[in-house]
């Protein structure tokens, strides 16, 4: 048993892991940055850098299989190889100070890492000027709202994911007096008008807009400067039977209106949104250009930013390398449109954002110090070798 545990702890700290690992992720990273091409850096990052292995799937059957290690897991046995090393190799001397820092810098980013895959969210907030909003919209995500309007002060959501609208079937939710039958969904799909000779295909959907509409699949996009637009038709059904069919997309833009038990919904598919404590006022947007030229030199957002109980209230200006922190996120100048009238916030949300700049101060120190008691022992032999 003691030498299983002896090789087993010989085979975590030894260099030749480090050496294979290393290996690895430089192989991960240039596969990655070829495949970005086709896949976009989202989807690249999920695949290759966020997951235990790479997944190929069998022409045919789509059956996924693991074909590489995912950057968890290199990171992992990486994280696992340092800790080792440090536990069983290095030394608790003074003279050792300066590499113990570096590997303990290098440990530190290592989880810093993992937290930033694990924990961040990008999300962006559009706003034209004058608007309020107290919500941000994911990028990549969308979700199936269902909304109790009969109150004109209160709005109550229920808010289904799209990974579960992608699964079809029924869905029954307690606030809801109705189920809520998925019968198709598309991933990426455009919306036309119905031909009036009548050549397009009959549509599913009974209520709503839905039936002057002609919906058309489209492949799914991985480009940076592109999204998909997912679409499904959706049923109502209440107890006494069915209530209808809609058809859903975040292309539609306003909810569709349906009256059910003496109250009234809406139903919309939309960007996934992230509800805020505070809300968001664009006072102003200013998009600065070189004289005499149409080169941009500068976009900022004069911007109000009040939180629910009106504890803060205050006027906060957003501009390139100057962005707003405020309740855990940050918020970045990322864009504009509508002729320089709104205004496209990122917002992101990422609680260890500190960790990479502190490991970094770690590792270069370690170095500087490192470096230091080398050339200081250097110094003394030099000198001490003429008295000899």
């Amino acid at each position: 048993m003691k030498d299983l545990l002896r090789a087993f702890r010989d085979f975590f700290v030894s260099l030749q892991l480090t050496v294979a690992l290393l290996i690895l992720s430089l192989v991960l990273v240039f596969v990655a940055t070829l495949d970005q091409v086709n896949l976009g850096i989202w989807a690249v990052q999920e695949k290759y850098f966020r997951s235990f292995f790479v997944m190929w799937r069998l022409p045919g059957p789509g059956i996924p299989l693991p074909v590489f290690p995912g950057g968890y897991l290199i990171g992992g046995f990486l994280l696992i190889n340092l800790l080792g090393a440090h536990i069983y190799r290095f030394q608790l001397a003074w003279r050792k100070t300066g590499i113990q820092l570096a590997h303990s810098g290098l440990i530190l980013l290592l989880i810093g890492e993992l937290l930033t895959g694990l924990l961040q969210r990008d999300n962006h907030m559009r706003l034209d000027q004058g608007e309020t909003k107290s919500y941000s919209e994911s990028f990549r995500h969308n979700e199936l709202a269902i909304l109790d309007t009969t109150d004109p002060k209160l709005d109550e959501v229920v808010a289904i994911p799209e990974d579960l609208v992608a699964e079809k079937g029924a869905i029954q939710h307690p606030k809801l007096p109705f189920q809520v039958h998925i019968k198709e969904y598309y991933p990426n799909a455009m919306l036309q008008m119905r031909n009036p000779s009548g050549t397009s295909a009959i549509s599913p959907a009974t209520a709503g807009i839905g039936p002057r509409l002609a919906l058309i699949p489209l492949p799914i996009t991985y480009k940076q400067d592109e999204r998909n637009m997912p679409a499904a038709y959706v049923e109502i059904a209440g107890t006494e039977g069915t209530l209808g069919t809609w058809l859903v997309s975040p292309l539609l833009g306003a909810p569709q209106t349906l009256s059910y038990g003496g109250r009234t919904w809406e139903l919309v598919l939309r960007f996934q949104r992230t509800y805020k404590p505070f809300a968001v006022t664009l006072l102003k947007f200013s998009h600065d250009k070189y004289p005499g030229t149409e080169i941009p030199r500068n976009f900022s957002s004069r911007v109000r930013v009040k939180s629910d109980g009106g504890k803060d209230d205050r006027e906060v200006l957003i501009y390139m390398n100057n962005p707003l922190r405020y309740g855990g996120l940050t918020f970045y100048q990322a864009g504009f449109e509508n002729n320089d009238r709104t205004t496209i916030l990122q917002v992101v949300r990422n609680p260890g954002w500190l960790i990479p700049y502190i490991a970094c101060v770690m590792m270069g120190l370690g170095l500087v110090i490192q470096f230091g008691i080398t050339l200081a022992g250097f110094i003394r032999k030099r000198t001490a070798a003429p008295a000899a």
